[in-house]
């Protein structure tokens, strides 16, 4: 059976005026289309609906029934295609995975659940580690958002790249070659990668190759903490990016170095599927990730 939708609203506006003209006006329609589609629900309930009693027109009994329901209906259907986009952060409950580096999670963690537990005090944060390989946890909704150093190539995914980071050498404090690490002297060192994947290379080889230059990586690590804790103990030498690091590398009590050689500033890059486009509670978290990651520097 295939109904027009549009009679609900038609019906409606016909019980709540009661006469074809007051409907009309209500619809910004014409009195002879509203009397059509007044013909055509007649038809489909095999009732009159209204019917005139000297001057006016008066509901029947079918009509006076279904007059709360059909009105309901209405509100329920304009609910679904005209949702609300306010806001009440006092009653949002919604726990929300993000997915990042684990140095960046120590950077961005602390000031967004201070601002989230001040304004919103029913949202979790979730923060898991970048996966070892690529995986579908954005396109089906298992992370709200992922934030890295690259974005997804494909349409259905939107990203914003929220600014740039200066990569440094880190190093002890006491390090042998401390305030005076030239290129040479840095190609010298011992150094520790961090790599999800296990590499042990990464852009900075072909850099030094470029300069006739190889360096020796003694062990790469999966996460951002175990490389400071052998570079706190060793005389090797981290290359990383300086302010998305700056609380583990403070909290290690390291110190950072120019790198004797340009190198590319890496992007900070939020991404996420385009089903969140419009849901305003993703939108306000994306918003307090990029307040944060804007003041880092």
């Amino acid at each position: 059976m295939h109904l027009d939708l549009n009679l609900l609203t038609v019906l409606d506006a016909l019980l709540e005026e009661g006469s074809v003209l007051g409907a009309a006006e209500r619809l910004r329609l014409s009195s002879p289309a509203v009397s059509r589609s007044l013909g055509r629900i007649r038809r489909l309930t095999g009732d009159d609906i209204l019917v005139r009693t000297g001057r006016t027109m008066t509901p029947t009994p079918y009509a006076l029934g279904v007059r709360e329901q059909v009105s309901e209906l209405v509100r329920q259907a304009s609910d679904v295609l005209t949702p609300s986009r306010r806001l009440d952060l006092t009653e949002l409950d919604r726990t929300f995975t993000l997915q990042c580096h684990d140095a960046l999670a120590t950077t961005l963690a602390p000031p967004l659940l201070n601002a989230i537990a001040t304004l919103a005090p029913n949202v979790r944060l979730r923060f898991l580690a970048e996966p070892a390989s690529d995986t579908d946890d954005l396109r089906h909704g298992r992370i709200d958002l992922a934030i890295g150093a690259t974005a997804p190539d494909l349409p259905e995914f939107r990203s914003e790249v929220l600014g740039h980071d200066r990569v440094v050498a880190i190093l002890r404090r006491d390090h042998p070659y401390a305030g005076r690490l030239d290129l040479a002297a840095y190609a010298a060192q011992p150094h520790i990668l961090v790599s999800r994947r296990g590499r042990l290379t990464d852009p900075v080889d072909d850099i030094l190759e470029s300069h006739g230059l190889h360096r020796r990586v003694l062990a790469s690590v999966g996460t951002a903490a175990s490389a400071m804790l052998i570079i706190s103990r060793s005389d090797a030498v981290l290359t990383a990016p300086e302010a998305t690091w700056r609380p583990l590398i403070e909290a290690f009590g390291l110190r950072t170095e120019a790198l004797p050689f340009p190198a590319p500033a890496p992007p900070m890059i939020c991404s996420w599927h385009q089903r969140y486009d419009t849901d305003a509670a993703h939108g306000w978290l994306r918003a307090r990730v990029r307040e944060v990651l804007a003041a880092v520097d």
